[in-house]
């Protein structure tokens, strides 16, 4: 690799050593402004949702690497100049409402297979439902975070929603027996 391709190859830049980052489609923020932190909680609900798969059965597995798929068009969107989301749209790379509407049919489809605990539920029956509750409120966090981000119109927030919904809706399944918190010791 000659020198030019390693300087390309590279993870570092150093653009951002000066507490700024770079947004889609250009502009520049510093780090702690809302779209990195936005798009910073949707990467670490990722993240939350990956340690879920490590545990999870392959039918599992695969509802949650569709939705880590989602979550880069998610995560796309809150990191684009919101002048130019536009371009988003024309490439096909933002959030939409068909991606809600699969969420909701997950959510029924995987909410016909048990009974739903009728009181607030502990966390933590096994080790699958405790890394999906974890996933689940990273991803609360990562909602709150967007709402000042998303423009007007975007899919991003009911998304979040929705995925916070379907991994509580996971977890519970998962779990079996929920554990309520009238039971609790």
């Amino acid at each position: 690799m000659d020198e030019s391709n390693a300087e390309e190859a590279r993870v570092y830049t150093r653009k951002g050593d000066d507490g700024t980052t770079g947004l889609l489609y250009g502009g520049r923020v510093a780090k702690d402004s809302a779209a990195p932190s936005a798009y910073g909680d949707v990467d670490e609900a990722q993240a939350a949702i990956g340690l879920a798969r490590v545990v999870a059965d392959a039918e599992l597995d695969a509802m949650l690497v569709g939705v880590q798929r989602d979550l880069w068009l998610v995560m796309a969107e809150l990191a684009c100049h919101p002048d130019k989301v536009d371009r988003l749209a024309e490439s096909g790379s933002l959030a939409t409402p068909a991606m809600v509407e699969a969420l909701e049919k997950m959510i029924d489809e995987v909410s016909a297979r048990f009974d739903p605990p009728t009181e607030f539920v502990v966390p933590g029956g096994d080790e699958v439902s405790a890394r999906l509750d974890m996933a689940r409120t990273v991803c609360r966090r990562a909602e709150r975070t967007a709402l000042s981000v998303a423009t007007e119109g975007s899919s991003v927030v009911p998304y979040l929603n929705r995925l916070s919904d379907l991994l509580w809706t996971l977890a519970r399944w998962q779990e079996g027996t929920s554990t309520t918190a009238r039971e609790a010791p």
